[in-house]
């Protein structure tokens, strides 16, 4: 007990020697060893003597030794069963420190204790990417991601927000005119207009489980984005359930779909049909997806044009590049057949996107993104002052940066801005358009 209190007044003044009066022998303590002899607490289950030391030992000023004086008191709380406290600790960590795949992997295990399998997950993957693991690690955390795929039954997610658009028609404006016998007969296309909209998304899923392998899992969601124009509000409701069988490597799952639409609070179509995902781990860093959709659309005033189905497949790889950097490439195509060719058509796409968690809680997430819609049947257009046929083959770009600080968690939601551009090319003049937007929103932390 004497050697203990000394070396806790030791601690309180690093560098200080003290001498024992019976000996000779003179013992000194750093800051580092302080912090070995606290993690040596630790490690040994003496957590009060641990805590009693990080607590009062002075800041040091040196960033690696205070990292290591909260992962300790972070380790504390989590083998106290203080699950809260410690995810707090890791998370403060890491919104200074996103780099860091230790705290990273010590937080997805918290996140597993109090049944947060999806938060859980996202931690596992990035904190799988370190380079410098042990190979007994990398097998408990592969491990660790088929228990997070097994407990993945429930999830809600909800966010809102405010949408400025600066073309939220996607007019092109102008004139256009045809040429007669009697000089020009021009009209006035339409103009863009500007409008801010306010966007609430709520969903959830939930999965029943019949083994180990076996569940049914259902999901809903609802999106809406209300402008202060209210001919372009836009509501959207889909749900969707069906099997899903999930093994070590990934799931898939198969699922019947319905959707609905209204659109300036005026129905616009229904959706049904079915869909399967599947997901699937090729390496620790490296995973993939696969989503097929059968869709019959029935719109509610356009129909006899309309009217079809939707045949689609989109696929999806995440590369982790380290703890703090990914990778996602996306890729698809699908066809929209209609009653009229002119609005049946094809539509390969493709994208890639970057995101990275920096110093100081923030986030990023860069993503350029294109598609081609080419349609099936021609169409009357006023081109070169005179109507012609044309079958009409537009290409679309896509821009979009989003921003997001975990520093400013409010009920466990932090502010996201996404700023894009989008821009329309056509063969068709007047159908090409160009549009900014900016999205403000407040999401759920993972």
């Amino acid at each position: 007990m004497k050697h203990f209190i000394i070396i806790l007044y030791l601690m309180i003044l690093p560098g200080l020697v003290w001498a024992e009066s019976d000996s000779n022998k003179t013992i000194q303590l750093d800051t580092v060893q302080v912090m070995q002899l606290a993690g040596s607490f630790v490690d040994s289950g003496k957590y009060d003597k641990a805590e009693q030391i990080l607590v009062t030992v002075p800041k040091t000023g040196n960033v690696a030794l205070e990292i290591e004086r909260w992962f300790l008191l972070g380790q504390i709380s989590a083998r106290r069963g203080d699950y809260d406290t410690a995810i707090k600790i890791f998370r403060k960590i890491l919104d200074d420190q996103p780099d860091l795949a230790r705290i990273r992997f010590e937080l997805a295990i918290c996140y597993m204790k109090t049944g947060h399998w999806y938060r859980a997950d996202y931690h596992l993957r990035l904190a799988m990417a370190g380079d410098n693991w042990p190979e007994n690690v990398r097998k408990m955390m592969s491990y660790y991601r088929y228990i997070v795929r097994q407990n993945k039954n429930w999830n809600v997610w909800f966010n809102f927000g405010a949408a400025p658009d600066n073309n939220v028609n996607q007019a092109t404006g102008g004139q256009e005119c045809v040429n007669t016998i009697f000089g020009p007969m021009c009209r006035e296309l339409l103009k863009p207009e500007s409008a801010v909209g306010s966007n609430f998304v709520l969903g959830g899923n939930y999965e029943f489980k019949f083994g180990e392998h076996w569940r049914w899992k259902s999901d809903a969601n609802i999106y809406t984005n209300i402008y202060n124009k209210h001919k372009f509000d836009d509501l959207y409701l889909s749900a969707s359930t069906g099997p899903r069988y999930v093994w070590n490597n990934g799931d898939i799952w198969l699922a019947g779909v319905a959707a609905r639409r209204w659109y300036g609070w005026d129905g616009y179509n229904w959706s049904a049909g079915l869909k399967l995902d599947t997901n699937y781990d090729f390496t620790r860093k490296l995973s993939g997806g696969l989503s097929l959709r059968v869709l019959n659309n029935k719109y509610d005033e356009y129909g006899p044009w309309m009217n079809g189905q939707t045949y689609s497949a989109n696929s999806r790889l995440s590369y982790s590049l380290d703890a703090t950097k990914y990778i996602i490439l996306r890729g698809g195509i699908e066809r929209e057949t209609a009653k009229d060719d002119i609005y049946a058509n094809w539509r390969p796409s493709v994208g890639v996107g970057f995101g990275v968690a920096l110093p100081y809680g923030f986030d990023v997430y860069m993503e350029p993104s294109f598609y081609w819609t080419n349609y099936d049947g021609e169409r009357w257009v006023v081109d070169d002052g005179k109507f012609t046929k044309k079958v009409a083959k537009d290409f679309n770009q896509r821009y979009s940066v989003s921003l997001s600080n975990h520093k400013f968690d409010i009920w466990g939601f932090v502010p996201t801005l996404t700023v894009s551009y989008t821009k329309r090319d056509s063969n068709i003049w007047q159908r090409e358009y160009d549009k900014y937007t900016a999205e403000f929103t407040f999401q759920q932390r993972f």
